[in-house]
């Protein structure tokens, strides 16, 4: 992070600015001020789930209770994301930035001092709420500043903050835990979040005009309630009674019907909370398509590994050393972005996405012939090679995705993508745990011992996670090379 701007230096900080937002081969300030603010709030999704077992014996709840600390904090997001589009449009980027970091900085405060269990999950839910603003506005506001000539690259260091802090999110757990408690992690947290937020307001500058206008308050509700309980119930497959499965995503899909069907009315006044006519650009539907069908397999297939590897009866390995494990490949991801970005600037999203969809296919497939006691470091190895193949996928998926909508819709199109990554990760999720663990009782029901009945559910898992695979290379093969840049970079 650069040093904090002196008052002499103003005059040359706004040159500064002002060159970086148009010279190609150059990351704008505000960009990398938002890539550092929202790598610091995405590291906090998955930070908390190394300290499940901790949290158990601290406040006396079960396993299934303590799960809900990640669970809510996916729920907040899907219901909070879809308000985002109309909120970015409305603020300047500064009074964005500053309710995203003052929400989550309160909401990491009350977790680091709660006194019970349900005043963390409340904390948990003030920093989700933080966090959903934050990933739309890096997006919304790189499309706005970033020459088309050049996002790929710039687009390429978001990745960092999308993958590498999820990755780096149980790790850094499992070592903060290893030194104390679980308010570690947040006595750790919170003074980081109040210099990267003071940093940010020091030198962020606000981005494009915002436009008057009311909020529809049926839409925030018919959003918020519809898009939570969707996520809720595909997180309770398998979990839950399928009637109770049934009558809360039932519930939530008909509530987002109303809510899609209830934006295609209100956009005839030009007021929608989300615009739909996002959907109207044939080469930002494909890749919301495929940015779902990608993030139902990364994530399903995410939550495997842990499992496998953490097992007590199969392989033993510690949270920390699974963290560790697993890290690589994160890193991977993230730090191949850029050099992604790049090619696809140069070359186009084809050469990069179907290569990459066809070697995720790949590594799925191999994870699959997963057994008790396969080679780590061929573990590593695969993992690090579908997280390499992840990497070309993403970057310009997203990049061609959001590069096909106008000015005006960039901060609808970025809180939709958003919205539905959530959705189709507790999806994935969801149908890739129901596939493992019918598959192992099946095998444990017709005498199979344990150890081979679980790997047995995994393998099943895998192949689910390949199958997802073969969609997202289908729908690639419809991506164009490149789309043709909107005229100018308003609003």
């Amino acid at each position: 992070m650069t040093a904090p701007i002196e008052t002499g230096d103003i005059a040359e900080f706004e040159q500064e600015f002002a060159t970086s937002t148009t010279a190609p081969g150059k990351t704008p300030l505000v960009i990398k001020l938002l890539v550092a603010a929202t790598f610091v709030v995405i590291l906090n999704e998955t930070i908390m789930i190394n300290a499940v077992p901790t949290l158990m014996g601290d406040f006396n709840v079960d396993e299934s209770t303590a799960a809900w600390l990640s669970t809510v904090f996916m729920l907040t997001m899907a219901a909070v994301i879809p308000i985002t589009g109309w909120f970015l449009q409305r603020v300047t980027t500064r009074a964005a930035y500053s309710v995203a970091m003052a929400t989550f900085a309160a909401g990491t405060t009350l977790a680091l001092v709660a006194p019970v269990f349900e005043v963390l999950l409340a904390a948990r839910v003030v920093q989700a709420a933080g966090t959903a603003v934050m990933m739309p506005l890096l997006m919304t506001t790189l499309m706005t500043v970033v020459d088309a000539s050049d996002r790929g690259r710039v687009m390429g260091q978001v990745t960092l903050a999308m993958s590498c802090a999820p990755a780096l999110g149980p790790a850094v757990s499992g070592v903060l835990l290893n030194i104390g408690g679980w308010r570690v992690i947040f006595a750790v947290v919170l003074p980081i979040v109040v210099v990267v937020a003071l940093l940010g307001l020091r030198r962020l500058e606000n981005v494009g005009e915002p436009q008057a206008g009311s909020v529809s308050w049926l839409s925030v509700v018919l959003a918020t309630a519809g898009f939570a309980l969707l996520v809720y119930g595909l997180s309770e497959i398998g979990h839950t009674s399928g009637l109770e499965v049934g009558l809360f995503a039932g519930g939530g899909a008909l509530l987002v019907l109303l809510f899609a069907v209830y934006q295609l009315r209100l956009q005839r006044d030009g007021s929608p909370l989300m615009d739909l006519r996002t959907l109207k650009h044939k080469s930002f539907t494909i890749s919301l398509l495929l940015m779902s069908a990608g993030f139902m397999a990364f994530l399903g297939s995410m939550i495997l590994l842990p499992l496998y590897l953490q097992n007590p009866e199969i392989r033993g390995l510690s949270a920390l050393e699974t963290g560790l494990l697993v890290m690589p490949g994160g890193l991977a991801m993230g730090l191949l972005g850029p050099q992604v970005g790049k090619l696809y600037d140069r070359f186009g999203s084809r050469p990069l996405v179907i290569p990459g969809a066809a070697g995720m296919v790949a590594a799925l497939l191999a994870l699959a012939q997963v057994s008790t006691d396969t080679p780590l470091w061929l573990l590593l190895i695969v993992h690090v090679t579908l997280m390499a193949c992840l990497a070309a996928i993403f970057t310009p998926v997203f990049t061609i995705g959001l590069g096909d909508l106008p000015p005006q819709l960039y901060s609808h199109g970025s809180s939709l993508l958003g919205t539905l990554q959530q959705v189709a990760g507790a999806m994935g999720t969801a149908l890739i745990m129901v596939v493992m663990s019918n598959r192992s009782d099946d095998l444990a029901a017709s005498g199979t011992p344990f150890a081979e009945a679980f790997v047995g559910g995994l393998q099943w898992a895998f192949y689910a996670g390949a199958f997802m695979g073969a969609v997202v290379l289908v729908l690639a093969l419809f991506l164009p090379a490149r789309v043709d840049a909107p005229a100018g970079h308003g609003h």
